[in-house]
C-alpha cells in the first residue's frame, strides 16, 4: 500500500501548482479514487515512494522542504490507497498530474472535511494550463 514513485517533467512555466489525482474506472462501484495529492510546487521533479499518509505530508524538493496537501481516497483516509480490485479483469489505474495557473484554495470547513476528487476537478476547473497522464494495470490473481 506505498505510493509509486513519482517523476515530473516538462512542467509549463507558467504553472504555479500542481495536482495529482490517481483513480480506477474499472470499479465495481464505478470510478474509484486512490489519491488526491494537491499543493505540489511546480518545481519539484520527484513524488517519493511511500508519501506518509497525513493531511500535510513535508516533502524534500530542491534542498528544501515542503508542505504538500492530501485529500481523502474513497477508501475514507488520506494519502494513498493501493490497488485492491476483486478477483477477475485487470484495472486501469491513472495518474493525473495538473498544472495549474493558481493553487487551489479551500475553505476551512472543506479542509477539515476532507477534500475529495469531485470538490478537486470543479476548484481546478479553468485554471488547467497542462495535464500529464499515466496509467498502470493490476490485476489480482
Amino acid at each position: 500500500d506505498l505510493s509509486p514513485e513519482l517523476h515530473i517533467v516538462n512542467v509549463p512555466a507558467t504553472a504555479k501548482s500542481l495536482v495529482l489525482i490517481c483513480d480506477d474506472p474499472d470499479a465495481p462501484s464505478g470510478n474509484w479514487v486512490h489519491w488526491v495529492l494537491y499543493n505540489i510546487p511546480p518545481e519539484m521533479t520527484v513524488i517519493p515512494e511511500n508519501v506518509l499518509k497525513v493531511v500535510t505530508p513535508v516533502l524534500k524538493t530542491k534542498g528544501k522542504e515542503v508542505a504538500l496537501m492530501q485529500g481523502k481516497n474513497d477508501f475514507g483516509k488520506y494519502g494513498y490507497g493501493g490497488p485492491c480490485p476483486p478477483h477477475g479483469a485487470p484495472h486501469r489505474y491513472f495518474f493525473r498530474l495538473y498544472a495549474l495557473d493558481s493553487k487551489p484554495v479551500f475553505t476551512r470547513e472543506e479542509s477539515v472535511r476532507g477534500i475529495i476528487r469531485k470538490s478537486m476537478l470543479e476548484k481546478i476547473k479553468g485554471h488547467i494550463v497542462a495535464e500529464a497522464v499515466l496509467m498502470g494495470i493490476y490485476q489480482r490473481q
